[in-house]
């Protein structure tokens, strides 16, 4: 049997990660027929969310670059000071991962965000070591800030063999970079992520509510301090007082040190008392989408928990910071324009509300849009498994 070992998976307790991890398992399993193998950065999680049955074998990647362990010591010094590669080789190559590829056809890296902050150089001495090692290599459903490729990242990226890019603007910079004859443009494997429904919290109104997600990341990314959670105390304020539809607060990445249950926590207490507003426990990103498509419409800052609203069907408005969210929105929509309201352009709290209103006077030719292109919009997702079984051979 053939066999493909994924990585750079940093744990299901960010749903977005289980979301990526579950999707690209179930279309390689389907388009190759190969057994897989999850090197994992936190084990006990995929466990914990059942990831067993979504792949054959989940393994404790060696070198976790967590906060204050010895590689996150030598990865910052590096960072600024020696920029060695030699350093970074012998420091920072993740030893367990080439073990595993030797035993297999093929190895993806989970793209998602692990290209877009810092251009993902914690990765680089593990892909410098898998290219030197023989391994076929496929980087699945990435985006790319375009002003980061310099070429060296540029050359960095090049060790793969194919570039499986989720929209258009990363894709259409890498191709300007000159990395065009890698570069597939494929949506994100998660819009094929199943939808498990789980009984709805009283005050949930199936389709007259709107779900709400905010992430400490984006906050984290606000130029105007505060103007985020002003923004979303504004906006179900105006919810409440305008309309007759309820609040759902979806948490969609729970780690300790980057939980979205701290903020709606906080939105959630200022407006339990009026019956309107429920908080929905963490659970699987299946069982989130399942909440999530029987919403009204959906304000959402996590990437993949706007992916499970949009393959829903259900018009939603993204607070963005980064080109993902602009390039996902353009190719579904053809602009981003209404679509995504950057974190960064926040100043004064009516801003989201006003955005969220022109949302609502356009739900029902959105969702139609969004009724109309997602069958085929599957169904492209599932080209990355065509390339991956074409690099396996």
């Amino acid at each position: 049997m053939k066999k493909v070992m994924l990585y750079e998976h940093g744990g299901s307790l960010n749903h977005g990660c289980e979301a990526l991890i579950r999707t690209i398992s179930a279309i390689t399993k389907e388009k190759t027929g190969a057994a897989v193998t999850l090197c994992s950065y936190a084990p006990r999680e995929d466990h914990a969310c059942g990831m067993d049955g979504a792949v054959d074998a989940i393994v404790q990647n060696d070198q976790v670059l967590r906060r204050f362990s010895p590689a996150w010591f030598v990865y910052q010094f590096d960072k600024r000071v020696t920029h060695s590669k030699a350093l970074q080789d012998k420091f920072l190559t993740e030893k367990t991962c080439l073990r595993l590829a030797k035993e297999c056809d093929a190895v993806v890296a989970v793209g998602g965000d692990n290209y877009c902050y810092n251009k993902g150089q914690q990765f680089w001495p593990t892909d410098r070591a898998l290219r030197k090692q023989g391994a076929k290599m496929l980087l699945w459903g990435c985006s790319i800030e375009p002003r980061d490729l310099d070429p060296v990242f540029t050359a960095q990226l090049d060790y793969f063999d194919v570039l499986c890019v989720r929209e258009s603007i990363s894709a259409d910079a890498l191709t300007e970079a000159g990395l065009g004859g890698k570069v597939r443009l494929i949506p994100d494997p998660a819009f094929t992520l199943e939808t498990i429904e789980k009984p709805l919290p009283a005050g949930f109104r199936p389709g007259n509510t709107v779900g709400i997600n905010v992430s400490p990341m984006i906050i984290s990314n606000e130029e105007q301090g505060g103007a985020t959670m002003a923004n979303y105390v504004a906006l179900i304020e105006h919810i409440l007082k305008d309309t007759d539809m309820a609040v759902a607060l979806i948490p969609h990445v729970v780690w300790s040190y980057n939980d979205d249950r701290e903020p709606l926590r906080r939105l959630y207490e200022q407006f339990k008392d009026t019956g309107r507003v429920v908080l929905i426990e963490d659970a699987g990103c299946r069982e989130l989408k399942g909440y999530i498509a029987r919403l009204r419409c959906f304000v959402g800052a996590r990437t993949h928990s706007t992916i499970a609203a949009y393959s829903s069907c259900v018009p939603t408005l993204v607070v963005g910071y980064s080109v993902k969210a602009k390039g996902i929105a353009q190719d579904l929509f053809g602009s981003y324009e209404h679509y995504v309201l950057p974190v960064q352009e926040l100043r004064r709290p009516g801003e989201l509300t006003a955005a969220f209103d022109w949302l609502m006077a356009h739900e029902d030719e959105i969702r139609a849009r969004l009724t109309g292109i997602m069958p085929d919009y599957r169904a492209r997702a599932m080209q990355a498994g065509d390339e991956l079984a074409a690099l396996i051979g």
